[in-house]
């Protein structure tokens, strides 16, 4: 990454504190920040020519959301996803991506609709990748949230969605559970093409098994 501290007079500390908190997310999610590794700010700071309190910033955000403990005065280190982590992060995400569908399929346009029924051939595709299924389930209910009306919602899904793309990115429907799974896809498909938005968020809930 470039130099991104550069800044102008009057630049948003909040946007540069973004722009670190984004870089820094990115390197544990591609690994090049392991689990158990230790985050310097100086060294960031350094990195990114940036000064240490947008990187400050940037890790107590990413130690709220459990992508980091700060050890104050020391460092910062990479934890690690666990069971209790995937488990939690479903729960979550699949009441976000509920809420999501039950907002959104009722009220997107055709050309919508038709969009969000392509996500959901492509998730069907993913069914048997782990890393796939993340990925395309990730990309139908962000699609969705985004057409939610509802601007809460999507600054939620936002800010959560870095953690949950890291602890869930492995993750991926068992073996024994894909035939039903893939008809819960089938079914889902038929409640966005119908407008279902009640039907929608419980096949969203049984994705999740929730």
């Amino acid at each position: 990454m470039g130099n991104i501290g550069s800044t102008n007079v009057g630049e948003s500390k909040q946007l540069l504190a973004e722009e670190v908190f984004h870089h820094i997310g990115r390197q544990i999610i591609d690994g090049t920040l392991a689990a158990g590794e230790r985050i310097r700010d100086v060294d960031v700071a350094e990195e990114l020519h940036v000064s240490r309190t947008p990187v400050r910033e940037a890790l107590q955000r990413l130690e709220r959301l459990g992508m980091v403990t700060m050890y104050p005065s020391r460092y910062t280190e990479v934890t690690a996803v666990t069971p209790e982590t995937i488990a939690q992060s479903l729960v979550f995400a699949g009441y976000q991506a509920g809420i999501a569908a039950r907002l959104a399929v009722p009220q997107i346009m055709l050309a919508q609709r038709e969009h969000v029924l392509a996500l959901v051939n492509a998730m069907r595709a993913a069914l048997e990748d782990g890393a796939g299924t993340s990925n395309a389930r990730w990309a139908v209910f962000s699609y969705l949230g985004e057409h939610s009306g509802n601007a809460q919602h999507r600054t939620l899904i936002d800010d959560a969605s870095m953690v949950l793309f890291r602890n869930l990115r492995d993750w991926g429907v068992p073996p024994s559970d894909r035939a039903r799974m893939a008809q819960i896809y089938v079914d889902f498909g038929d409640a966005v093409r119908s407008g279902d938005g009640d039907g929608a968020e419980r096949l969203v809930r049984e994705m999740y098994y929730l």
